[in-house]
C-alpha cells in the first residue's frame, strides 16, 4: 500500500494571494489545520498551517525577544517574526519548506516523514504538480479498512502455536530462550521468565493477534535481572 492508495484526492487549497483572514476561516469551517498554497499552474509552492498563525499581533501573542537576543540573531531574524505576526497574504505568511511525497511512497516511509517532520499531512506530488494529499486521518482510515477486510482463519492448535513462534522469533525483545507455548482449545498458555513487564504485555498482544486464539493464559514470571528475585504472576490476569 502506498501514497496514492490512500491519499484524499480532493483537496482545499490556497493561492498566495489569498488573505491570511480568508485563511484562517477556511480551516475553521473545514477543521483543516494546515493547507496547501499552490501557483496559478498548480504548483506546491507552500504550506499555511495553524503554527504560521500562532504567533500573530491580531491576539497579542507576537514574538518579543530580548534586546541581547536580537542582536545575536541579527536584524533578519526579527524582520522574519514581524513578517509572520503581520502578514496579510498566505504567501507572505506560508512555510516554503514542504516536506512531500510521491505517489508511490510506501507508508512505512510516509509515517517516518510525519514522525522526524512532526508534521500532521504529506502533499503527493507527481511531476510538478501536487495530485492529493496524506494525512494522520488518511493513515487511520487505511488502518480500519484493513482490519475490517482481514478475514478470521480458524487454525488448529498447532498452527497457532507455529504462528506464535514464528512471530516471536522475528521479535528481537522477546526472550524466546526461556519460553514455553502451549495451546489447547485456541487457548494459548504462556511459561517461562522475563526480565521486563512490558515483555508480558507484548507477548500476550502477540499471541492475540495470531488467527484463531480465544485466549490468552499467563503464567509468565518476573525475574530481577538485578536481585535474582522471582515474582509469580498475578492468576488473575
Amino acid at each position: 500500500m502506498n501514497a496514492a492508495d490512500i491519499m484524499t484526492n480532493d483537496v482545499l487549497t490556497l493561492n498566495a494571494e489569498t488573505s491570511v483572514l480568508d485563511a484562517a476561516r477556511l480551516m475553521l469551517q473545514h477543521r483543516i489545520s494546515g493547507l496547501p498554497v499552490l501557483d496559478w499552474q498548480g504548483r506546491l509552492v507552500g504550506v499555511l498551517t495553524e503554527g504560521d498563525l500562532l504567533r500573530r499581533t491580531e491576539t497579542g501573542t507576537e514574538r518579543r525577544r530580548s534586546h541581547w537576543l536580537e542582536l545575536l540573531l541579527g536584524p533578519g531574524r526579527a524582520a522574519q517574526d514581524y513578517i509572520h505576526a503581520h502578514a496579510r497574504k498566505v504567501g507572505e505568511a506560508m512555510s516554503e519548506n514542504v516536506i512531500q511525497v510521491a505517489p508511490d511512497a510506501t507508508l512505512e516511509q510516509i509515517v517516518a516523514l510525519m514522525e522526524k517532520h512532526h508534521v500532521k499531512r504529506l502533499p503527493v506530488v507527481a511531476g510538478d504538480k501536487m495530485v492529493g494529499i496524506v494525512s494522520r486521518a488518511d493513515l487511520l482510515r487505511a488502518l480500519v479498512a484493513d482490519a475490517e477486510k482481514a478475514p478470521t482463519i480458524p487454525a488448529t492448535d498447532e498452527e497457532i502455536r507455529a504462528n506464535l513462534l514464528a512471530e516471536i522469533d522475528k521479535q528481537r525483545w522477546a526472550p524466546r530462550a526461556v519460553l514455553r507455548i502451549a495451546v489447547s482449545h485456541g487457548i494459548v498458555e504462556l511459561r517461562g521468565t522475563i526480565t521486563d513487564e512490558r515483555e508480558r504485555l507484548a507477548l500476550r498482544i502477540a499471541a492475540e493477534n495470531i488467527p484463531g486464539v480465544k485466549g490468552v493464559t499467563d503464567h509468565l514470571v518476573f525475574v530481577d535481572p538485578l536481585s535474582g528475585m522471582a515474582i509469580e504472576p498475578d492468576e488473575k490476569r
